[in-house]
């Protein structure tokens, strides 16, 4: 079976939910007229609810929220609303992407092509709608290299969001893959827990929002990908005995791999 990596989108690609979908969803509510802002300290709280659309929703059962716009009583009224918003949205968060606002974070091209020249299969499993998610993927990657992914999963083709492992197995299925040659690069727990539960060894690279978090389960635990001429990144947790030498290698990944034997 061919080895296999496979790269989460938001917070692992690029520094999207700070940057990205917080920005796109703060001036989405400006421009619809509603008195509604999240605080970088508010959103790190909804990313932990996997999807855009099932944060705001969420947002039926805030006091706080409910004050300042009458959310519908009938559920399907509210998810409707919901929806328009993340159409908006989305447009407004694919904006932001094509104006330069969202740089990929050190290493992940650099990664990519290195394990595609070893033999690797590349993907991209998100919760993420699957338009943003390709945005993303071809602005980090290029052209070139985004065309050289095997397959992107995300949004509304699983059953479930992350921590439901769904969006995991989906890939497996799709792609044939064996779980035993699989090495996944996420940024939370709720993505973790994901791959953990799909049988997937997993890397975890930390950002703003989620460094805080418990990842007793990943193999590794590190600041970034890193790039041979960049600041080397550091390791928070290394369970599988990896010990990277100051960006991760294809050499690293396949650590990953044999200590999950």
């Amino acid at each position: 079976m061919t080895r296999t990596l496979i790269f989460d989108c938001d917070g692992v690609l690029a520094d999207t939910e700070r940057d990205g979908h917080l920005a796109a969803f703060n001036q989405m509510w400006r421009e619809q007229g509603v008195d509604w802002q999240w605080s970088l300290a508010q959103y790190a709280e909804k990313v932990k609810i996997g999807g855009g659309k099932e944060r705001m929703a969420s947002l039926g059962r805030d006091d706080d929220f409910r004050a300042v716009y009458a959310v519908p009583d009938a559920e399907d009224e509210w998810w409707n609303v919901v929806a328009g918003w993340h159409k908006r949205k989305s447009e407004i968060y694919k904006e932001l992407i094509a104006g330069g606002a969202l740089p990929g974070r050190s290493g992940v091209k650099r990664l990519a092509e290195e394990a595609y020249a070893a033999g690797w299969q590349l993907a991209v499993c998100s919760t993420s709608s699957l338009s943003s998610v390709q945005a993303v993927l071809d602005h980090v990657m290029g052209a070139e290299t985004a065309a050289r992914f095997a397959g992107v999963f995300a949004g509304d083709m699983a059953k479930a969001k992350k921590p439901d492992p769904a969006i995991y197995l989906l890939a497996i299925d799709k792609l044939h893959l064996d779980p035993a040659e699989c090495v996944v690069v996420e940024d939370s727990r709720n993505g973790l827990l994901a791959a953990t539960a799909a049988g997937l060894a997993c890397i975890v690279t930390v950002n703003d929002l989620t460094r805080d978090e418990a990842f007793d389960e990943a193999a590794l635990v590190v600041t970034g990908l890193g790039d041979p001429d960049g600041e080397p990144i550091r390791v928070l947790a290394d369970r599988a005995g990896v010990a990277p030498r100051g960006f991760i290698t294809v050499p690293d990944l396949e650590a990953v791999l044999a200590a999950k034997d």
